[in-house]
């Protein structure tokens, strides 16, 4: 059995022992502050990424709102550009403390360069504002894992599928804590919810 990390990002995790990685979801501004950066956000929608970054360039940076700095992350992060994308992400922090969107992807950042802990940080400052969004406590849950905490790893996946149970990585993952846990029994429940959502899903 195999860790999975959530779907829909541009960048893949390196996970030591493990293989088919599933990627993790990047948050993607959904209400750009003006004309140019609605204009951006539809050029990154159709992965015309440079034109995209081109156009929020052209706005100046004292006017720029946390969205479009966090569009600004994501293109430098589908780039490669990590170390950048951490400093767009934290800009967007800067201009707006309650978007957790930012805070995601920065822990999305961190958690693809093997630092869990301060993916970890991260993921609980987006539950601190939204507790209600499952993806942050199945990021936790990786990270978690890549830190060696299998207890809390656990806790994590249960809190992710308490909030959204539709969602077969969810399962997947915590039946894999539990095989790590020596619980076979639970292991295999939550193995067979994996499967049954992927069969309903393929009906």
């Amino acid at each position: 059995m195999t860790l999975l990390l959530t779907s829909a990002s541009s960048f893949a995790l390196d996970v030591t022992g493990l293989t088919n990685l599933i990627k993790p979801k990047k948050e993607v501004p959904k209400k750009p502050n003006s004309a140019i950066g609605q204009q951006a956000n539809i050029f990154y929608a159709e992965n015309d990424i440079d034109k995209a970054f081109e156009l929020l360039v052209s706005i100046p940076a004292e006017e720029r709102i946390s969205q479009n700095w966090l569009l600004m992350g994501n293109i430098l992060q589908d780039q490669g550009k990590e170390s950048d994308a951490v400093f767009m992400y934290n800009q967007a922090i800067a201009a707006d403390e309650t978007d957790f969107k930012a805070y995601y992807n920065l822990g999305n950042v961190y958690l693809a360069q093997e630092k869990p802990y301060l993916a970890i940080q991260q993921y609980k400052k987006v539950l601190d504002i939204n507790p209600e969004y499952p993806y942050a406590y199945y990021n936790m849950g990786c990270a978690y894992i890549k830190a060696g905490e299998l207890r809390k790893a656990k806790n994590a996946f249960i809190n992710a599928i308490e909030l959204k149970n539709t969602e077969p990585d969810f399962h997947y993952n915590l039946a894999y804590v539990y095989k790590k846990l020596n619980d076979e029994k639970k292991a295999k429940l939550y193995l067979e919810y994996y499967n049954k959502i992927i069969d309903s899903k393929l009906q």
